[in-house]
């Protein structure tokens, strides 16, 4: 299996949910080795290569910044193309902050299959996981193990009569699993907190198009996508933050109430032990090879 990018460029535009800013964003094809990089076309495309070592603040979303110069809001662009296979391309962002979209990651799905993928010539490399990692903070924590594939078992606990416990287990075996089981998902909040947030400057763009609104006893923006939308949110969540150790992973990752500082956290304990991961080539790994092809891949032509 080799490394992909996408085969056209692509653009969307929107507003940033905590920002409340119009924003401008554009997905190029980059080359192979080169991992997910943010330009901010509004600084002289200034680049921020999408790595742990980035993540700053992280008050409802994950946040990088470098020199002084940041992104926002980079979880559900990020988990999307993990989920899609991407692993080479350029995001180009005229403001600090993603947009928001529908609160989802459908959006950013349509666009990328729109620009279609394309294969390059190098390897595909992963981040296996070769022993457990954890990371807890009060009763929130979050483990990692070593497993054949990448899956997800995440467990929210929230005192609302529409949430209570939820718990989901998830599997990524394709992109389609991603695309049907995960990206639809939207972030969600409770109208009570809506006062604080935006005296604190956040979701400021939030409103009923792009998150679920809950009011104590009721949904204020229609029906839910699943049954248990809210915890598949908690997934798409953590399958970006952990993209940002820069590799598809190798591992089953399991959560309890964690979120954009305990998902981070763990990539950095991660990213700080060497002896707890390798990266392997795709072609070292059999299970990689029974796996499906990413839809709409195109053959990158040879050199002559």
């Amino acid at each position: 299996m080799r490394q992909r990018t996408i085969r056209k460029a692509v653009k969307t535009s929107g507003i940033g949910l905590h920002s409340g800013k119009k924003v401008n964003l554009e997905f190029k094809p980059a080359p192979e080795n080169t991992g997910i990089v943010f330009r901010r076309a509004d600084k002289n495309f200034f680049p921020i290569k999408a790595d742990v070592s980035y993540v700053s603040k992280l008050a409802h979303a994950t946040n990088l910044t470098k020199e002084g110069i940041s992104i926002a809001t980079t979880e559900h662009l990020l988990a999307t193309l993990t989920g899609l296979g991407i692993d080479n391309v350029y995001v180009d962002i005229d403001a600090e902050e993603t947009p928001i979209m529908d609160g989802s990651a459908s959006a950013f799905v349509y666009l990328l299959k729109e620009a279609g993928i394309k294969k390059q010539r190098a390897e595909k490399k992963y981040l296996r996981i070769k022993k457990p990692k954890h990371f807890l903070k009060g009763d929130r924590r979050i483990s990692i193990y070593p497993y054949d594939g990448f899956k997800i078992t995440y467990t929210i606990e929230f005192d609302h009569p529409l949430i209570r416990l939820q718990t989901r287990t998830i599997e990524l075996k394709d992109s389609e699993d991603f695309e049907n089981e995960v990206s639809p998902a939207r972030t969600f909040g409770f109208l009570k907190d809506v006062e604080m947030l935006r005296k604190n400057g956040l979701a400021l763009g939030g409103s009923l198009e792009n998150a679920i609104v809950i009011d104590s006893d009721k949904i204020l923006n229609g029906h839910l996508r699943f049954a248990d939308e809210f915890v598949r949110h908690k997934i798409l969540d953590v399958i970006g933050d952990l993209a940002l150790l820069g590799y598809p992973i190798l591992g089953h990752v399991v959560a309890y109430k964690a979120g954009h500082e305990i998902h981070t956290s763990l990539a950095k304990e991660i990213k700080n032990d060497p002896e707890s991961y390798e990266i392997v080539n795709a072609g070292e790994l059999d299970f990689i090879e029974k796996e499906k092809e990413v839809s709409q891949v195109v053959e990158e032509p040879s050199a002559i």
